[in-house]
Protein backbone atom coordinates (compact mmCIF):
# COMPACT_ATOMS: atom_id res chain seq x y z
CA UNK A 1 0.00 0.00 0.00
CA UNK A 2 2.90 2.34 0.59
CA UNK A 3 3.61 2.56 -3.18
CA UNK A 4 0.18 4.04 -3.91
CA UNK A 5 0.54 6.75 -1.31
CA UNK A 6 3.95 7.85 -2.61
CA UNK A 7 2.70 8.71 -6.10
CA UNK A 8 2.88 12.45 -5.44
CA UNK A 9 -0.27 13.42 -7.34
CA UNK A 10 -0.75 17.11 -8.01
CA UNK A 11 -4.05 18.85 -7.27
CA UNK A 12 -5.37 18.45 -10.86
CA UNK A 13 -4.59 14.73 -10.91
CA UNK A 14 -6.14 14.28 -7.47
CA UNK A 15 -9.34 16.15 -8.38
CA UNK A 16 -9.61 14.24 -11.66
CA UNK A 17 -9.16 10.92 -9.88
CA UNK A 18 -11.81 11.82 -7.29
CA UNK A 19 -14.19 12.93 -10.06
CA UNK A 20 -13.76 9.61 -11.86
CA UNK A 21 -14.57 7.76 -8.65
CA UNK A 22 -17.84 9.62 -8.09
CA UNK A 23 -21.03 7.53 -8.32
CA UNK A 24 -22.20 9.52 -11.36
CA UNK A 25 -19.05 11.11 -12.81
CA UNK A 26 -19.46 14.11 -15.11
CA UNK A 27 -16.98 13.16 -17.81
CA UNK A 28 -17.12 16.64 -19.33
CA UNK A 29 -15.34 18.00 -16.25
CA UNK A 30 -12.40 15.58 -16.49
CA UNK A 31 -9.07 17.36 -16.94
CA UNK A 32 -7.68 15.67 -20.06
CA UNK A 33 -4.00 16.19 -19.27
CA UNK A 34 -4.42 14.96 -15.70
CA UNK A 35 -6.43 11.98 -16.99
CA UNK A 36 -3.64 11.03 -19.41
CA UNK A 37 -1.13 11.21 -16.56
CA UNK A 38 -3.39 9.00 -14.41
CA UNK A 39 -3.59 6.45 -17.24
CA UNK A 40 0.21 6.26 -17.32
CA UNK A 41 0.16 5.63 -13.55
CA UNK A 42 -2.54 2.94 -14.08
CA UNK A 43 -4.97 4.84 -11.87
CA UNK A 44 -7.42 5.50 -14.70
CA UNK A 45 -8.31 3.94 -18.04
CA UNK A 46 -10.67 4.20 -20.99
CA UNK A 47 -13.57 1.76 -21.22
CA UNK A 48 -16.03 1.91 -24.10
CA UNK A 49 -14.74 5.41 -24.93
CA UNK A 50 -15.31 6.72 -21.39
CA UNK A 51 -12.75 7.53 -18.70
CA UNK A 52 -12.94 5.29 -15.63
CA UNK A 53 -11.08 4.87 -12.37
CA UNK A 54 -9.15 1.60 -11.98
CA UNK A 55 -9.10 -0.56 -8.83
CA UNK A 56 -5.61 0.83 -8.13
CA UNK A 57 -7.02 4.35 -8.52
CA UNK A 58 -9.79 3.57 -6.01
CA UNK A 59 -7.18 2.46 -3.47
CA UNK A 60 -5.35 5.77 -3.91
CA UNK A 61 -8.58 7.74 -3.39
CA UNK A 62 -9.33 5.79 -0.22
CA UNK A 63 -5.82 6.33 1.16
CA UNK A 64 -5.61 9.97 0.06
CA UNK A 65 -2.66 12.02 -1.11
CA UNK A 66 -0.17 13.12 1.55
CA UNK A 67 0.68 16.26 -0.45
CA UNK A 68 -2.94 17.39 -0.04
CA UNK A 69 -3.33 16.57 3.65
CA UNK A 70 -3.76 19.71 5.70
CA UNK A 71 -1.85 18.93 8.87
CA UNK A 72 -2.99 22.23 10.41
CA UNK A 73 -6.66 21.23 10.21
Amino acid sequence: MEAEIDLGLDRNQWETLKALGAPSPDHRKVNRLAFQQLVVLELAAMLDGRPIITPKGRKVVVRGSPLLWDISA
